[in-house]
């Protein structure tokens, strides 16, 4: 029958007091009281039946059996530590974590993703939704899917797709009492906006089209999350402006169409970011390679359509 084994929590509580000599310190390491790291130690040294430490000149020593308890306890408790950072490494590579806006998540990358997991079924893909800057530091994300001109300090960016900004609504708008014909019919239907960040896409839109811009302050609709917005659209409360990111799906299944044909190119485009030092971890190299073949060559969408 094999001994029954110690604490768990006087043995940590020994191997830390021991490696700094110091009850003090090794309640500061294992954020407990010093008190607790005493009634450790006693109730250790009780079911050893040994004593661990003496007081020398008002300094902790180890007496000569814990000098040569010691060594064994450190090494178990790195062993623990070791299997425990091999345990972690391996689910982490397992672990891809992307960062990237609700709305383009929701209508852009989640459609592919079933893609993706076919192809890497062991890659275990984690989206998490934010409008704030990822701060890869934390580590806690691998890679961002990042709008800009793709010009971001100490990250590799690749260019995955440009966006075009148009008009689109329900098919049901093309007719009815007053249908959507021509640009200058937008006087007589609701806009629709999206805030943070898309908050000048009407205003740009217009003076593309040469209509006036204060058609843009007329009665309207505001969301504050274009997929919101997008499906304001297709449930036939107005006019958004898309974006062929968000609009793609949409325009194949019929839930939009492309009213005019002018189409605004955006000043950016999207890019899959991640730290220089870790873009090329192999699951990272695997979800790049797959998204970038995953990604048309985006032409003008309002060209692709039927003519009405």
């Amino acid at each position: 029958m094999s001994a029954r084994l110690p604490s768990l929590n006087g043995l940590r509580a020994f191997e830390a007091a021991a490696r700094h000599l110091s009850f003090t310190l090794a309640a500061a390491e294992l954020n407990v009281t010093q008190t607790a790291i005493s009634h450790q130690i006693k109730r250790l040294e009780q079911e050893l039946g040994i004593r661990l430490f003496v007081r020398q000149n008002r300094a902790l020593a180890l007496t000569p059996q814990a000098r040569d308890y010691l060594p064994g306890i450190r090494a178990a408790f790195n062993d623990l530590r070791l299997a425990t950072d091999r345990l972690r490494r391996h689910d982490s590579d397992n672990v891809l974590t992307i960062s990237t806006l609700a709305s383009l998540a929701a209508k852009w990358l989640l459609p592919r993703l079933t893609a993706f997991q076919k192809a890497h079924p062991k890659i275990d893909v984690r989206i998490t939704t934010s409008t704030a800057m990822v701060d890869f530091k934390d580590g806690d994300v691998d890679a961002a899917i990042r709008y800009g001109r793709g010009r971001w300090a100490g990250l590799r960016a690749d260019w995955l797709t440009a966006d075009h900004l148009f008009p689109v609504c329900s098919p049901a708008l093309l007719r009815g009492d007053k249908p959507l014909r021509m640009p200058a019919d937008l006087a007589h239907h609701t806009l629709l906006h999206t805030s943070a960040g898309y908050d000048d896409d009407w205003r740009l839109w217009l003076i593309a089209a040469g209509l006036p811009t204060e058609l843009a302050t007329h009665r309207g609709l505001s969301f504050d999350m274009i997929f919101m917005t997008l499906q304001a659209a297709i449930d036939g409360f107005g006019v958004a402006v898309g974006r062929t990111t968000y609009v793609e799906a949409d325009l194949a299944q019929g839930r939009l169409i492309v009213p005019f044909e002018i189409s605004l190119p955006a000043d950016a485009g999207f890019y899959l970011v991640a730290p220089e030092n870790a873009a090329d971890l192999p699951k990272l190299a695997a979800f790049r390679s797959w998204l970038l073949a995953s990604v048309p060559n985006q032409g003008l969408i309002a060209n692709k359509l039927p003519s009405k």
